[in-house]
């Protein structure tokens, strides 16, 4: 099974998406989308800068766990992942990115 986005909308009303790996695990959120023609213009920047490492930041959160955020050609941030043990998980959730992104099929979960 290959990646997957999945689209959902809040109790809020507003729309966001999680990228899952092919087990099923969420290795990228989204932030909040007013629409969801916003959300799923996120999915496609997400595919089109999966690929890219330069696209990468790798951070560290004020309770020492690394995480990363993936970042659109304007740098605005379109993707954070969750927080990992180390800085070597923290890799492997950006290669499961680079490899799941760019061919993940769309799940609607809005209706």
């Amino acid at each position: 099974m290959a990646g997957k986005f999945e689209l959902k909308t809040a109790k809020s009303g507003q729309f966001h998406f999680n990228l899952l790996a092919s087990n099923g695990q969420i290795i990228l959120q989204s932030e909040m989308y007013e629409t969801k023609a916003s959300a799923l213009n996120g999915i496609a920047s997400i595919q089109k800068n999966a690929a890219d490492d330069a696209r990468y930041e790798r951070l560290v959160s004020k309770t020492e766990k690394p995480y990363f955020v993936l970042k659109a050609g304007n740098h605005q941030v379109i993707g954070q992942s969750q927080m990992y043990e180390s800085e070597a998980s923290r890799d492997n959730g950006i290669e499961s990115v680079k490899k799941n992104g760019p061919e993940a099929t769309i799940t609607d979960l809005t209706a």
